[in-house]
C-alpha cells in the first residue's frame, strides 16, 4: 500500500460533500424560520421545530417541505 491508497472508508467520507458552516449560518427551515442542525450521516438539514429533515443532494440543501422526511423521534 502506498501513501496515495485509501481504505473504503475513508473514500466514502471524502466522497460525501461537506456543507459549507457559513451556509449552515444563514439557513433556516422554511416553515418556521427556525435554526437547522446538520447530519453528515444521513446528508439532511433537520429542523427539529418542524420535525422535518431536509435532503442535501450534491452538496446542495433541498429546502422544500415537499422534498423534506418527515421525522419520528
Amino acid at each position: 500500500m502506498t501513501d496515495t491508497d485509501h481504505s473504503p472508508a475513508q473514500a466514502t467520507e471524502e466522497a460525501k460533500p461537506r456543507l459549507d458552516p457559513k451556509l449552515l449560518e444563514i439557513l433556516v427551515c422554511p416553515l418556521t424560520k427556525g435554526r437547522l442542525d446538520y447530519d453528515a450521516a444521513t446528508q439532511e438539514l433537520i429542523s427539529r421545530s418542524a420535525k422535518l429533515a431536509y435532503p442535501i443532494r450534491d452538496g446542495i440543501p433541498i429546502m422544500l417541505p415537499d422534498e423534506a422526511r418527515p421525522l419520528t423521534e
